[in-house]
């Protein structure tokens, strides 16, 4: 037996297995990272970021076949700088224990609570902003003391080696790892301390089970339609400047773009005017480098089906970019507005991830709101109105991750507030305070005092005990 058991060859465990293997023993070995060591990783980042932007924006650009550098910098490698930067100027004041009140009963004792590090921290990221997805919440989890682990999409891999390399030259893999090349299989069938999942709904329901395995906790991100409304006060140009801007971003693939808007039924003309006056300025044509390319040939024809399938179903297509609909070669579909949709159609069903925009026109408000709280709770709402009733009877009668009045997008780069989903557009959240909570066991510590009240209604129980209990329940100590 044995010289057979000899003769088996010897599995090597796996790049992502050991470098999860090398994190676990360093999580377990030096449990609470000092405040200068996190603000040393967070320093680095930035760091890191802001040298090499250039060569990460072009990274970005090859997966996607074209994104304009602009986009890349501003949106993912700026906000990341920022984002550390913020988080440093605050990571003193959140790592303080937190002293807490304690009962008369337990009088002399102390409550205390400790943000402790979980441990590994597991990153799933998607492809439509794979830098940021992926870092923003490693800001968060190495603030909180974690050492992480980040899986980049199968369609960001020019990315992945790149940041691979310059991660590895400035991090030891016991602190932070990209391991380019693992599949999601086995990335997440390991038992993570925690694990955040960017993508689609469907796909967050089996990361879910796998994590349950291992009594994982997750934060999903997920999206869904995220709806967008105009009120009747609200200057409509202004609107579709700002609604557009957001909704054109990498053309359209974006989690939290305006999926669909809710115009009033007499300015829909008005807005369609609006929208081809701005978008022309933005973009005289397809070929436009300030123009995204969508990110694949599967994801490009799931598009261009959306629409065709529109408008042999009744909807009106409005090419916002005059005389060109698709450049085939660059995988660019231009910008659209789709009127006269229905619940039938699949543009109406599925988050569009492109750049195609529903128009609902209506007449109350309160039919609006309606239609929103019939179908899934979407991870952003968008609402332009300068009346603070409208604003008001909106916050309060819906439910969604997050909200932007008078804007669109632009609340995910807010530092001091949370980002994340609720229901079926994801679960948990990061940036800022929360997202330092979030990567944290909040740990109780109780310390008894010289002395312990609670030994006089210890056994043999009498009237003793009935005296100090009568005396609790009297006052509510």
């Amino acid at each position: 037996m044995n010289n057979l058991a000899e003769a088996q060859p010897i599995q090597q465990k796996s790049r992502i297995a050991q470098v999860f293997d090398t994190q676990r023993a360093a999580s377990r070995r030096s449990p609470y990272p000092s405040v200068q060591e996190r603000i040393q990783h967070l320093d680095r980042l930035a760091a890191l970021l802001e040298k090499n932007q250039d060569a990460i924006a072009e990274a970005i650009s090859t997966d996607f076949g074209n994104r304009p550098s602009q986009e890349s910098k501003v949106l993912e490698i700026f906000s990341l700088i920022s984002g550390c930067n913020y988080t440093r100027k605050r990571l003193k004041k959140w790592m303080k224990p937190q002293k807490r009140h304690v009962g008369l009963a337990f009088f002399g004792a102390k409550n205390t609570v400790i943000p402790q590090p979980k441990g590994v921290i597991g990153i799933v990221t998607p492809w439509n902003y794979p830098l940021f997805l992926a870092l923003s919440p490693a800001i968060s989890a190495l603030a909180a003391g974690n050492r992480c682990i980040i899986k980049m999409a199968s369609n960001s891999q020019t990315l992945a080696r790149l940041m691979e390399k310059l991660i590895s030259a400035e991090f030891d893999e016991s602190v932070l790892a990209v391991v380019a090349g693992v599949s999601a299989h086995e990335f997440t069938h390991l038992p993570w301390d925690h694990l955040v999942f960017t993508g689609s709904a469907a796909t967050a329901k089996t990361v879910m089970e796998t994590a349950a395995k291992y009594l994982t906790p997750v934060t999903l991100e997920l999206g869904g339609k995220s709806p967008t409304i105009v009120a009747d006060d609200f200057d409509i140009k202004l609107a579709a400047e700002r609604l557009l801007y957001g909704k054109f971003l990498n053309a359209g693939q974006t989690c939290v773009a305006p999926d669909y808007v809710f115009i009033p039924r007499n300015k829909v003309d008005a807005f369609i005017d609006a929208a081809k006056t701005v978008v022309k300025q933005r973009y005289p044509n397809l070929s436009s480098a300030d123009y995204t390319s969508i990110i694949d040939e599967k994801a490009y024809q799931r598009l261009n089906k959306t629409l065709e399938d529109a408008t042999s179903k009744g909807a009106r297509a409005v090419n916002l970019i005059d005389h060109t609909t698709n450049n085939d070669a660059l995988r660019k579909l231009a910008p659209h507005l789709v009127c006269d949709v229905n619940s039938d159609m699949m543009i109406m069903q599925d988050e569009i991830f492109g750049p195609l925009l529903p128009i609902k026109p209506y007449d109350k408000i309160e039919e609006v709101i309606e239609y929103i709280n019939a179908n899934e709770r979407p991870l952003a709402l968008y609402l332009y109105s300068n009346k603070k009733a409208v604003q008001e009877q909106v916050i309060y009668n819906t439910l969604s991750g997050g909200m932007c009045i008078n804007d669109s997008v632009v609340h995910v780069a807010q530092h001091d507030m949370p980002f994340g989903g609720v229901g079926n557009s994801g679960m948990g959240h990061y940036h800022g305070h929360e997202g330092f909570i979030e990567f944290s066991k909040m740990r109780p510590i109780f310390k008894q005092g010289p002395m312990s009240a609670l030994l006089m209604m210890a056994p043999p129980y009498g009237a003793t005990f009935d005296k100090m209990y009568k005396l609790m329940l009297k006052f509510k100590l």
